[in-house]
This record gives structure tokens, sequence and C-alpha cells, in this order.
């Protein structure tokens, strides 16, 4: 039976986010969140293997008390059991330590077969911890994955989506695999497996409780980069249409802006 895991983050709704004109910081209070949208397309395709070979899937999260709501969305479409880990200490974390603590935790489970995850994130949308978290777990990576054809003897063959293109790849397992959305749209839970999801047990792990953890690779300490501030660009003059019914008019009125503006 396989060990599936299943990588996914709670985000802001971007388009409620707003910015703090003096520090420059994101106003993430009272802001909605929701699951990543790549992480969900992510999930169904594990769910669809799940289904199609057998195995169990685990999610796994980082990121505040809250978070919670996403594993029990997660559980309630496919997932088996879920991971939070959580703290103060993780906290300001960049890719780089986020992905150290998400294999440091799963390694608490035992080892995976397959590992899934989404390109990226609607926050970030660095789309490194795929590649960060292949190595990390000494895992082939598949990226991009259009549809997933097998897997039989410890081999995955998969094709993926190419700017010019498809192809076919084969990798051995474990393998860590980003999908395009195509055939993996996110379901809709069943009203059974959503009420069971509220109730269901979520293992949660803080800083003390994740063997072998290094306190100096975690949130900001185990950053490589540190972000100290974020600014929205600076926009050009707006621009406008000139359209009054008649071609003559309009040049007329475009020379005449252009005088003005000291263009001509």
């Amino acid at each position: 039976m396989l060990k599936i895991l299943v990588c996914v983050k709670q985000v802001p709704d971007v388009d409620l986010v707003k910015m703090d004109p003096e520090t420059g910081n994101l106003i993430r209070t009272g802001v909605p969140t929701l699951t990543n949208p790549l992480d969900l397309n992510a999930l169904e395709a594990a769910v669809q293997v799940k289904e199609r070979y057998g195995g169990v899937i685990t999610l796994i999260t980082m990121g505040p008390p809250t978070a919670e709501s996403t594993l029990r969305e997660g559980l309630a479409v496919g997932g088996d059991n879920a991971i939070l880990i959580t703290g103060r200490p993780f906290g300001g974390a960049d890719t780089l330590s986020t992905s150290y603590t998400i294999v440091k935790a799963a390694e608490m489970k035992g080892s995976f077969d397959l590992i899934f995850c989404g390109k990226e994130s609607l926050d970030g949308a660095t789309g490194q911890m795929a590649s960060q978290l292949a190595e990390r777990f000494d895992a082939a990576l598949i990226s991009c994955c259009f549809s997933i054809d097998k897997i039989s003897g410890g081999k995955i063959r998969a094709t993926r989506t190419l700017e010019t293109g498809r192809e076919i790849v084969e990798a051995t397992l474990p393998c860590l695999i980003t999908v395009e959305k195509d055939n993996f749209y996110g379901r809709l839970p069943s009203l059974k497996a959503y009420l069971a999801s509220k109730t269901a047990e979520i293992t949660m792990y803080s800083e003390n409780d994740i063997d072998g953890l290094d306190h100096e690779k975690i949130g900001v300490p185990g950053s490589g980069t540190i972000v100290p501030r974020i600014y929205p660009p600076e926009l050009p003059e707006p621009g406008q249409i000139i359209r009054t019914g008649s071609s003559r008019s309009d040049v007329g009125t475009l020379l005449a802006l252009l005088t003005e503006k000291g263009s001509i």
C-alpha cells in the first residue's frame, strides 16, 4: 500500500490583503484565509492515486492554529490523517526553513512513496518548495504533471506538460509530484466525510515535539532570505483614450495634449 504525503498551505485571500503605507508590511489581520488552490489540485491527484492503487494519505501543513481548517478540508475530500506544525518559533520562515521543518516533521511518520504539493502558493508564488522538498526527501521530482499513467514495481510513469508540448517520464519511488490542474480539479466532499472531518484527530507538533529538529534552521534563524519591506510599484500616469468620432478631431485633440505636456 502506497504511503502518500500531501503538502498544503493556508493562505490569505490576496484580493483582500492591504498594505500598511507607513511600514510597508502586509496587513493580514481580519483578512479571510483559504486553502491554496493549487494544493487542492495536488490533493485531488493524490486521491485519484489512492482510489486506483490503494494507499494512505497524510496531509501536512505549517502555520498558525487556524491552519487546522485547511487540514480538515483535505480530510473531507480523501485525506486519512493530518499533521499541523505550529508554534511561534516557526514564524517568519522562508522556503528554505519551511521545507526543512516539513521534512523533519514528516519523518516522524516514517518514509513516503509519493509526495504531492502545489506548484506555488498565492501569497509567496516562489515555486521553490517542490524542488527543495524533493532534495530533502531524497526523492525524484516530476513537475507540471498532466496525468499519472502507471505506478508499478516501485516506479511511476507520468505525462508532464512542457511549453512545447508533453513528454512521458518515468521515475523511481520515492517521487515528488506537482500537477497541472487540467485533470485534477478539486472535488466536493460528501456530507458524511465532511461531518467526519470536523471531529477527526489532527497531530500537532510544536518546535519541541519534532525529533532531531535544529532550532537554528527553523523560522527566521533558518531562513536564507529576509524581506525587510514590501511596497507597491509606482504606477505611471493613467492613459487617456481619445475617441471623438472623427479622425481629424482625434488627431487635433492628441496634438493639443502633446503640446500641453511639452512633448512637441
